[in-house]
């Protein structure tokens, strides 16, 4: 029993897995000079601020975003390009 248990938590593991490197842009491109920095695109509200960002290649990217440690947790600041 715990060999069949152990073999579908594996299975679900790569499955997980498959579905984040899927999701993953295979051409992000960082920014020169700034091992921190990625290109992103995002979707803004009225006022200009980034909603959702997706990491991307230069050439599609309208922001330049990186992650920042906030007193919450782990936060996305970006600027538009």
């Amino acid at each position: 029993m715990k060999t069949r248990i152990a073999s579908w938590v594996a299975a679900a593991a790569l499955t997980v897995s498959a579905v984040v490197a899927a999701a993953a842009p295979a051409s992000a491109d960082p920014v020169p000079g700034n091992a921190n920095q990625f290109y992103a695109y995002c979707s803004v509200d009225l006022l200009g601020v980034p909603l959702a960002c997706t990491e991307t290649d230069a050439a599609h990217s309208s922001h330049i975003c990186q992650y920042v440690v906030t007193g919450v947790g782990l936060g996305l600041d970006c600027i538009l390009r």
